[in-house]
């Protein structure tokens, strides 16, 4: 009977206080955190979400810094094999077009698509969302923008062009004289402040604050 009354005092809530589990579907009356806090669910113990402090502003500063470093990560030298006294610096980029003259231009859309340009349209995304809340404007783009992003999420696989480097560089380590080059540097850096962000910017906060449910995200 308690279990009864409960669904009936919850059916008469307003959608925007009710929240779901993800993992055991239990439905219940949304949580009011404070900074810092999380909720969790009581039936699993699943986190639902949690309420970070400043989310728009740190978010902002991790996807600058990751546009920063796109650039120098995809053009700059990853690698110098020296090998029969011939040298060749190796890019992203370079790698792309070089599958691409290969005759296997379709390896080179997919590793195009997947290590250079579904990154950055996500960042740009990721930008545009957190400049839309941050400045108070343009929140339909905003949310369009951040349902683009999240279209995009299975798509960018830097990590898997990471392992592919780092499996190259075992192999040849043994046949050629190897050296590392910055672009590796700034490739495994803009990896990791990609990792930042997405723990960072909270889903949770940015939809309440694309839907103006949120006014003190960006505080």
């Amino acid at each position: 009977m308690a279990d009864s009354a409960e669904s009936h005092d919850l059916s008469t809530l307003p959608l925007d206080e009710l929240v779901a589990c993800h993992e055991c579907d239990l439905l219940m009356r949304r949580p009011q955190l404070a900074d810092g806090e999380r909720a969790e669910c009581p039936r699993c113990g699943f986190e639902l979400y949690s309420q970070r402090h400043q989310v728009v502003r740190r978010s902002l500063a991790l996807v600058l810094a990751a546009l920063l470093l796109y650039v120098p990560a995809n053009f700059l030298p990853i690698m110098q094999l020296n090998l029969l006294s011939q040298t060749t610096e190796d890019t992203v980029w370079s790698g792309v077009v070089g599958l691409y003259e290969s005759d296997m231009q379709g390896v080179a859309v997919v590793v195009f698509l997947c290590s250079m340009a579904v990154p950055l349209l996500k960042l740009l995304c990721q930008l545009l969302v957190l400049l839309s809340i941050a400045w108070n404007i343009g929140r339909g783009y905003g949310l369009l923008f951040y349902r683009i992003y999240h279209h995009l999420r299975d798509w960018g696989m830097l990590e898997v062009y990471l392992m592919g480097i780092l499996v190259a560089i075992v192999k040849l380590a043994d046949i050629a004289d190897l050296s590392l080059g910055i672009g590796l540097v700034c490739f495994v850096a803009l990896l990791l402040v990609q990792v930042w962000l997405e723990v960072t910017m909270s889903p949770h906060q940015i939809w309440r604050a694309l839907s103006g449910e949120d006014a003190h995200a960006g505080n």
